[in-house]
Order: C-alpha cells, then sequence, then structure tokens
C-alpha cells in the first residue's frame, strides 16, 4: 500500500531508491554518531588522563592538606602529580615544586634514565626519593603529617606516582604511539574530507530543490490584498538559512575534528582536553540552567493553559448573552462584546501578574528597572488613548448609538458603521466614512435620530415664510397637503403646522411631519420641499421668503407662468396726479392709470 516518505510516494521501504533528502538525513545520523563517538573518545581520554593524576596505578589518594591555598602542584608535561604544601629549610612550597618538577622533566626527556631505579632512600629525619645520584625531593615529617599519613607511605605514595607517570609519558612519545596518532589523524581526515564534500554536494542539491518550491510550496506571503513578501523573496530567505546551516554543521565537524586530532598525539593531548572542557564548561551552565528552570516553565505552561481555558469559557458566556440565550435583568445584549473585552483584559493582566516572578531574570534589577521604564513610556505616551478607551466604554453602557443608526455627532450626521473602544466611525449621506474619536463623541452632543424612530415616530419639520397677504388658513392646508404627498411621510400621527413668528414682511410657518424611516432624511426633506413648492404655486400663493420690498403695481407675479391662468395679465402701474390747488388742500385731483 503506497505512503509518504520525505515527500516520496513509495510502495516498498526495501526497493525504494532514497531521495536527496533521505541521503541528507541519513548522513546527518552518521555524521551524529560519529561526532558522538569522538567526543566520548576525547572525554575518556581526559578522564584517563585526571585518573592518572589523582591514583596512578591503584595508589590511594592523599588526603587534602588544611592549608589549601598554599599547596603547589609539581607538574610533569602539565599535569599534576601531586601538591607541596610545606616549607623546607629556605625553600618555599612552590620553589619546591618548581625543582622537583624541573628534575622530573630532566628524567622524562633522557631516555637512557630507567624509571624503575627511582627509590626511597630513609634518613634520620627525612626520606630522599632519587633516582641513582639524583636526588629527585626529600619529604619531611611536615608533609607526612600534613597529607595524614607515616613518612614511608608518604614517599612510597609518591614513588608510585612518579613512576608510573613517566612510564606513561615516555610511552606516549614513542614512535609507536606516534605512528598510531597520525594513522588514526589520516582517518580523522578523510571522513571530514568526506563529510564535508558528501555535505556541500546535499546542501546544493537542498539549494536546487527550494528553487523549485518557488510558488508551489512556497508562495507568496499575503495578508488579504497585501503582499508582504513575494514567492522569490521567501525562497531567497530559505535559501540563507540553508546556507546557514550548513556553515553551522561545518563549524561543528570541525570543532570536534581539531580536538579529536589533537588527541590522538601526547604532546597535544592537553589542549584537546582544554577544548572540550571550554565547550563543555560553556553548555554546561546553559544546560544546568535549562534543567532548572524546568519546573518554572511547567508552572507558567499550566498558568497559561488555565488562563485559557477560563477566557474561552468567558467568551462562550457572553456570546450567550450576547445571542439572547442567557439574559439578565438590567444587562442589554450589546454590553456582552464589551464587557468580555474587559473581562479578558483583567484576565491577561492577572495572568502577567501571576506568571512574571517565574519568568528568568524577573529578579535581575536590569529586568525591573526596563520594566518600570517601559511602563513609564507606556503611561506617558498613552494618555490619549486611555481617555478614548474610558470614553468608548461610557458611550457602550450608556447606550446612546448602536451599530446602523443614524446620530448626528457635532455637525456630522451619518449612519454608525463601526464602534470600538477607541473610535466610532459615521458613514455620511455622500457615502463618507469619518472617524471621530470617542473622547469627542463623549464631549459633543449626540442626537440618534433611530433611537427615537424605534420608541416613536420622529418628527421632520421644515420652515417656510409666506407674506401676509396670504391667508393662514390657506397656508396651512398646502403645507399639509404637500407633507402627505411626500414618500414615507405618515398619515398617523396626522402632519401639523405651527407660526412660530411674525416678522415684518412675512409669517414663518413650520411643517411638522412623522416618519419611521429616519435613515431616509436627506430623500424626505428632498421630496417635502419640491411638494410644497409645487403645491403653493397651484394655489396661486407666493413664497416670499427673502426681505422683499417692492411695488406691485405693473409687476410680473412670482409664481412660474406654467401655473398662471390664460388670461392672465400683469397689472399696470398706479399714478397718481396732483394739481398745485390740490396739494394745498391736501386731496388730488384726477386718479388715472398710466400705461
Amino acid at each position: 500500500m503506497p505512503y509518504q516518505l520525505f515527500g516520496m510516494e513509495v510502495t516498498s521501504m526495501i526497493y525504494c531508491r532514497p531521495n536527496r533528502l533521505q541521503q541528507f538525513a541519513l548522513l546527518f545520523v552518521l555524521v551524529v554518531c560519529v561526532l558522538c563517538a569522538s567526543s566520548s573518545l576525547a572525554l575518556a581520554n581526559a578522564d584517563t588522563a585526571d585518573s592518572n593524576q589523582r591514583t596512578p596505578e591503584g595508589a590511594v589518594e592523599s588526603p587534602v592538606p588544611v592549608n589549601v591555598n598554599e599547596r603547589a602542584p609539581v607538574l610533569v608535561d602539565s599535569d599534576t602529580l601531586f601538591y607541596i604544601g610545606e616549607r623546607l629549610l629556605s625553600f618555599s612550597p612552590e620553589e619546591r615544586a618548581k625543582l622537583i618538577s624541573e628534575r622530573l622533566e630532566r628524567i622524562l626527556r633522557d631516555l637512557s634514565k630507567n624509571t624503575d631505579s627511582i627509590r626511597a632512600t630513609e634518613a634520620e629525619t627525612s626520606t630522599d626519593i632519587s633516582l641513582g645520584d639524583l636526588i629527585l625531593m626529600t619529604i619531611t615529617d611536615r608533609d607526612a603529617s600534613t597529607a595524614g599519613l607515616t613518612r614511608q607511605e608518604l614517599a612510597k605514595e609518591y614513588v608510585s606516582k612518579i613512576r608510573s607517570t613517566l612510564s606513561q609519558r615516555r610511552e606516549e612519545s614513542s614512535v609507536r604511539s606516534l605512528l598510531l596518532g597520525t594513522a588514526y589523524a589520516l582517518i580523522a581526515t578523510v571522513i571530514l574530507v568526506f563529510l564535508l564534500y558528501a555535505f556541500g554536494r546535499l546542501f546544493r542539491a537542498l539549494y536546487r530543490k527550494i528553487e523549485t518550491w518557488k510558488e508551489t510550496r512556497i508562495p507568496s506571503l499575503r495578508i488579504q490584498n497585501l503582499e508582504l513578501l513575494t514567492a522569490e523573496h521567501l525562497t531567497n530567505i530559505f535559501v540563507k538559512l540553508a546556507q546557514f546551516a550548513r556553515l553551522v554543521v561545518t563549524v561543528v565537524i570541525l570543532y570536534f575534528y581539531i580536538p579529536l586530532v589533537l588527541g590522538f598525539f601526547p604532546l597535544t593531548r592537553r589542549y584537546s582536553t582544554s577544548i572540550f572542557e571550554y565547550m563543555f564548561s560553556t553548555i554546561r551552565p546553559i544546560g544546568h540552567a535549562l534543567l532548572a528552570y524546568i519546573p518554572k516553565l511547567l508552572i507558567i505552561a499550566v498558568i497559561v493553559l488555565l488562563a485559557r481555558w477560563v477566557i474561552r469559557f468567558t467568551r462562550f458566556f457572553f456570546d450567550a448573552i450576547g445571542t439572547g440565550q442567557i439574559s439578565f435583568r438590567n444587562f442589554h445584549a450589546d454590553w456582552a462584546g464589551t464587557t468580555y473585552k474587559i473581562v479578558r483584559f483583567i484576565l491577561i493582566a492577572f495572568t502577567l501578574v501571576v506568571v512574571f516572578p517565574y519568568l528568568p531574570g524577573s529578579d535581575s534589577a536590569a529586568f525591573k528597572g526596563v520594566s518600570v521604564f517601559l511602563a513609564v513610556l507606556f503611561s506617558l505616551g498613552s494618555t490619549s488613548i486611555v481617555s478614548n478607551i474610558v470614553a468608548g466604554l461610557i458611550l457602550t453602557y450608556m447606550r446612546a448609538f448602536d451599530i446602523n443608526d443614524r446620530v448626528k455627532i457635532a455637525d456630522t450626521v451619518g449612519d454608525v458603521v463601526e464602534k470600538t473602544l477607541l473610535v466610532t466611525r459615521v458613514r455620511t449621506i455622500k457615502n463618507v466614512i469619518i472617524t471621530i474619536p470617542n473622547g469627542m463623541v463623549l464631549s459633543s452632543h449626540v442626537i440618534n435620530y433611530s433611537s427615537v424612530a424605534r420608541d416613536s415616530e420622529l418628527i421632520l419639520h421644515t420652515t417656510v415664510t409666506i407674506g401676509y397677504d396670504a391667508p393662514w388658513r390657506q397656508v396651512h392646508e398646502l403645507l399639509i397637503a404637500a407633507a402627505l404627498a411626500t414618500e414615507h411621510i405618515l398619515t398617523d400621527p396626522k402632519p401639523f403646522v405651527f407660526q412660530t413668528s411674525l416678522d415684518d414682511f412675512y409669517v414663518s410657518y413650520e411643517i411638522n411631519a412623522y416618519t419611521d424611516t429616519p435613515h431616509s432624511m436627506a430623500k424626505i426633506y428632498s421630496d417635502l420641499h419640491q411638494n410644497i413648492q409645487d403645491g403653493f404655486n397651484e394655489a396661486g400663493v407666493e413664497i416670499m421668503s427673502p426681505h422683499y420690498k417692492a411695488l406691485r403695481d405693473g409687476n410680473q407675479t412670482a409664481i412660474p407662468s406654467g401655473n398662471l391662468p390664460e388670461e392672465y395679465v400683469a397689472p399696470p402701474f398706479q399714478v397718481q396726479v396732483r394739481s398745485a390747488d390740490s396739494q394745498g388742500k391736501g386731496r388730488p385731483e384726477a386718479e388715472k392709470p398710466q400705461e
């Protein structure tokens, strides 16, 4: 039955030919095994050297002297044999250790000297360790007392250490040891070259494979219609990451190869050990810190999971309130979303407070200082943000308006399309979206036309000024008729008229009409004005709205000619003629029209 392996469909594990990725995986496993074996060998050599320093050939390590700070080590090829902690005559422990080390180095270089001839010779108050006529060192009763042994026991231990160490060093420096080290180094070099060559080919194949994935497995990175990164850029990024991985693998291989080769030769073995010790001394504290942090990490994971479950339950609870499945007295369903956001913020803040002591470095002064600095920056830069959020909360719980309500905020009239904790967005009748900060909304007056229409009918009104010569009852009838002829104006309740003022040249009439569609206010007002014009023109009533004064004799009426009768003629001027006598008497002599 076919199945997928490393992206390749196969039918049998035995007869399928591995592709490049499989070869890469197998080679990676092989390299890990080789590196582990080499590191184990180097660590074994280091442990052997340390054990030879401590107890060569089964000798018992002497107890640590009380005054450890004044002890001086006796060294052979940078390896410590034992320590000198007491003075001898005028020689300090450091001088004694230096002289003993120099004599042992001379014997080690002189192959004619037989290390088995090293003996301990007893004197009256001391014991001399010598090789022939050359005295290597002298052990006193104070040295033995410091070591917690008798003088003879301490001399026997030192002789055993010196013999075993010198014999081992000579054996390691022999021709056979050098030839074996050279052979091992050549084998390690051949393996290194093979690994570098194989990794080079596999990584180049990986580069080509990544290039073939462009626009297929590596598409462009988009957020809706915004293209953040093209497929070509992402492909280049993955190629660079693969190149960096190749560099890391090469450095790791060389890091294990160099100390491994140095460990094959006696003269450079101590450098091999020091390289491994440096690496492990660097990694060991990190590993110990990670292991020590695991309990705190588990606590953080448990706290985060609990907080996540609580937030999910809270969201489920408030969603049920928003849909009406759960209801509380005096708690409106449209409050559910905002209340959920507040509760979620409180839960997240509480979670951060609980998790904070378990974060790495949370007790350090630097961490606390940076936290305080960021808090100060946030508090100084978020004054307007906080004020808008508070205003948004107040507007939500005041229920000043809802989504799709027709409102007037300051001078802006439109429908509410979005309401957040920071801003309110209104779409005007010109299809323009205006963003208003909630702080400004709260400080301005808000007229909600939709809420009035939901509870009762909304009253629309407009003012017309008519001259005194028009009967006011006729004007009332014409205005009411125009309102009833307008679409979306309700017939019940019936429109009504107010005479709001008696001015110098005209009377102000206000027509009031009911509607239940506040979203069509602009269209209703336009149709109402058109119907008022048509109705007054048909009735022969002039709308003398401006401050207008003129002699009516001989002037064409303001009514459109289409609404005038066919026999209409503009009236002639009326002229009064006064004679000189009549002027004195104060009455006209004759009046006759003049054309």
